[in-house]
């Protein structure tokens, strides 16, 4: 019997004599439709994330092909008892992340509450409240850099104008003002995202529920404690997950104004994997700081999803 009759056959069940292939055709458009999608997927997310396990176990110097070797874990071994840079910098980028989403969210929303209400000209005001978002992290802190410039940088011309200070502050060299001069400027860029997402989740509340809530007696306090913010619970889970991921991954900006220093007081664990794999083409040593990272984010994202009730009605 040939393969096309076998298909067709059609076995009793329990002498009921229902049908049923033995062969059932499958259709193979779909899967064609979405393999090139698959393919891109595989060569640029997968296997490059492969690699860095794959060289996170070797001593591995492009400079120095003749020292590579397989070393287990030892990268791993080294990292976590003798590489004190490594926890420093896990610290700083516990408080750059922390400070970045908090205060990213609270003007994002207060910025998107604004936005939200009806007064004229709100197009224009929310095309240039949005704009920074647009601008590359390069361009942004280049920008930046020019403003914090201690000889020529507007920022202290102003405070000079004002009376604030009295004298000129290297913004970016100094330990003291460095950290808080970066921060400024990834909030800049960074509070538009919270600002669209806060403000495309405030236009799917229904109108019924703040008329009823004005019925009750409520006041502006009461109704965005009761009506808004219960509405935006998921939407601010979701955006700070995704922006505290982003945030532990920046390093262009911090990499253009500060390259980590001065003293390490910038360097975050992706500031301190940049300088050990592209500047000292330590690769190896390099990707066994990323998959710490990637476990670390990994667990972080997990444990908030389970934390804070994601997807959970309120």
């Amino acid at each position: 019997m040939s393969f096309k009759h076998l298909r067709n056959v059609q076995p009793s069940i329990g002498g009921a004599g229902k049908a049923g292939n033995i062969l059932p055709n499958v259709n193979w458009m779909p899967y064609i439709l979405i393999s090139p999608a698959l393919v891109l997927i595989i060569g640029f997310l997968f296997y490059p994330m492969a690699n860095v396990f794959y060289y996170s176990l070797q001593e591995y110097n492009p400079a120095k092909p003749y020292y590579n070797h397989f070393v287990g874990l030892d990268n791993f071994s080294s990292i976590f008892r003798s590489d004190e840079l490594f926890y420093s910098s896990m610290l700083v980028s516990l408080k750059w992340v922390s400070i970045e989403v908090i205060l990213q969210l609270i003007f994002g929303l207060l910025i998107a509450l604004l936005l939200n209400q009806t007064f004229r000209f709100r197009g224009l005001f929310r095309a240039i409240a949005i704009l920074p978002w647009a601008v590359s992290g390069v361009i942004t802190s280049t920008m930046w850099s020019l403003l914090f410039n201690e000889h020529i940088g507007l920022i202290n011309d102003l405070l000079l104008k004002t009376g604030i200070i009295h004298q000129k502050v290297a913004w970016v060299a100094s330990m003291e003002t460095v950290f808080s001069s970066v921060v400024v400027t990834e909030l800049w860029r960074g509070i538009p995202f919270f600002t669209i997402t806060m403000l495309a989740a405030l236009q799917t509340i229904p109108k019924d529920l703040y008329e009823a809530a004005t019925v009750d007696g409520a006041g502006r306090w009461k109704s965005f404690r009761h009506v808004t913010l219960p509405y935006l619970k998921n939407q601010i889970i979701l955006s700070t997950l995704l922006r505290s991921v982003w945030e532990f991954n920046n390093v262009d900006m911090i990499f253009t104004m500060t390259g980590g220093g001065p003293a390490n007081k910038t360097t975050t664990l992706t500031m301190y994997v940049a300088n050990q794999a592209i500047i000292a083409q330590n690769f190896g040593y390099g990707s066994a700081l990323t998959v710490i990272g990637f476990l670390v984010l990994l667990i972080f994202a997990l444990s908030y999803l389970k934390i804070s009730g994601f997807g959970k009605e309120a």
